[in-house]
């Protein structure tokens, strides 16, 4: 592969008297285990592997950018979670972070439900042969024809995000001839650590209906009072990639005084809770996710503590880790294009995707990580930007990182924990065409989901 020869941008030694950037890793050729899958490693070539194929031959095959998903490190973090919460409890895949039929097929493998949040997830999980009964419905705004489709379907929950759905599924419902089991999701005031797009508990937003105000205590009293449903419980989500588990028990806290009240008003306990998802993943070695068991342990005993103090008997919970499980799994491949060095600033290492296979970075701030994964190098280390090919000056892949100085056009670098919310939210900005996911598994790569091509383009465009 050529190395040609380029203008050096700024080395770590340099930068670091700014203050503002952490010294690069002692060697870049080591790889931080916890923001890789688990079959990742480096051949005896130096070059990348994910379930025992080089990322030459991948790249080679399926081209760039692409989504590499390690199938095995799926499985085995869905039956972690499984394991961890064990049989009285339900572990909710969260579709949203990504979905495919291959995907529900695991999921269902493994034992583990689904919750989807539009039609179209809906008749993915459904094509895909997921039971209705262990799929959730959820949304902010769900039309009337998702209500129906899925009451015709069965589905085992629906989760109630506003008075008007309280009326709109109780109506199909009763259209249809069935009692549906129904969720309300509640905002509980519950400020979460993390961006404040990816906060959902906080009274001023669009999801659930608040604590505040005895509006959730309302939302119960109408939904108990409709025949056509069958109320089963209190759901919350505080956030999403959250490591404190404090944020948990206040809301535990205050969706088990919500069931003690409804026990007392109504002479009910409702049987079940969903305290959401949201656990956070290590997107670089400064983040410190928790394990599933540690995560179960912890929310059992605050569900147990708080209602063992209100007198309640303890519900049955249910989880949606989405993030948690497929994310660490993947990683994006992309082709190293124009090097260009901005002297006493940074290197711009422009690649062959962008923000059009990876929003999160333009929307959310998000920081990742990023290596030299077709070889090795002993270069020394520059603090390089890692951006795409769209015309937009926002188009940043990673902020800041740092990859060895020889770094040259043709390189293949990766970024890990691309696994959620960059395939589900990827775009045909500027016309791009949506990578492929790729699942790996013991020496054998397989399509999940192809790549667009310019005829899928064209196909759509019919004017």
């Amino acid at each position: 592969m050529s190395r040609s020869a380029h203008p050096a941008g700024p080395r770590h030694a340099d930068v670091l008297t700014e203050g503002h950037y952490s010294a690069p890793a002692a060697d870049l050729n080591v790889l931080d285990e916890k923001v890789w899958s688990r079959t990742v490693t480096r051949d005896a070539d130096g070059a990348l592997t994910v379930g025992g194929i080089g990322v030459a031959r991948l790249a080679e095959e399926f081209g760039t950018p692409a989504y590499f998903l390690d199938e095995s490190d799926f499985r085995a973090r869905c039956r972690a979670w499984s394991e961890a919460f064990g049989p009285d409890a339900d572990v909710f895949y969260a579709g949203k972070a990504f979905l495919s039929r291959a995907v529900v097929r695991w999921l269902q493998e493994e034992g583990l439900h689904l919750d989807v949040c539009s039609g179209g997830e809906l008749t993915t999980a459904l094509d895909a042969g997921m039971p209705a009964e262990r799929i959730a419905f959820h949304g902010n705004n769900k039309t009337v024809a998702e209500i129906e489709r899925a009451v015709e379907a069965g589905v085992g929950r629906i989760v109630l995000d506003s008075f008007q759905e309280i009326v709109r599924v109780a109506h199909i419902a009763r259209s249809h001839g069935v009692r549906q089991r129904v969720q309300i999701r509640v905002t509980v005031g519950v400020e979460a650590h993390t961006h404040e797009f990816i906060a959902t508990a906080h009274e001023d937003q669009k999801f659930g209906i608040a604590l505040a105000d005895g509006q959730a205590a309302e939302a119960v009293r109408r939904a108990l009072g409709l025949d056509s449903l069958e109320l089963i419980g209190i759901h919350s989500h505080i956030g999403s990639q959250i490591f404190d588990m404090a944020g948990f028990e206040v809301s535990a806290r205050r969706v088990v005084q919500l069931l003690a009240e409804v026990r007392d008003e109504h002479g009910v306990e409702l049987p079940e809770i969903d305290l959401g998802g949201g656990l956070g993943i290590a997107y670089t070695s400064d983040d410190d996710p928790r394990e599933p068991q540690e995560i179960a342990k912890a929310l059992s005993d605050i569900v147990t503590r708080e209602c063992e103090s209100a007198g309640l008997r303890t519900p049955r919970i249910s989880v949606e880790p989405g993030r948690a499980i497929v994310g660490p799994t993947a990683f994006t491949l992309y082709e190293v294009g124009t090097i260009k060095p901005l002297e006493g600033l940074r290197t711009y290492v422009s690649v062959d995707g962008g923000m059009s296979d990876n929003i999160r970075t333009a929307l959310y701030d998000a920081e990742y990580s990023v290596a030299l994964v077709s070889r090795t190098s002993d270069a020394e280390p520059m603090l390089v930007r890692v951006v795409g090919k769209h015309c937009e000056s926002g188009d940043i892949v990673v902020k800041d990182a740092f990859l060895p100085a020889d770094l040259a056009p043709g390189d293949l670098i990766a970024v890990p924990a691309t696994g959620a919310y960059c395939r589900s939210m990827a775009s045909n900005y500027n016309h791009a065409l949506r990578p492929p996911v790729v699942a790996v598994r013991d020496g054998e790569a397989r399509v999940i989901v192809r790549r667009e091509t310019e005829e899928d383009l064209l196909r759509l465009d019919v004017g």
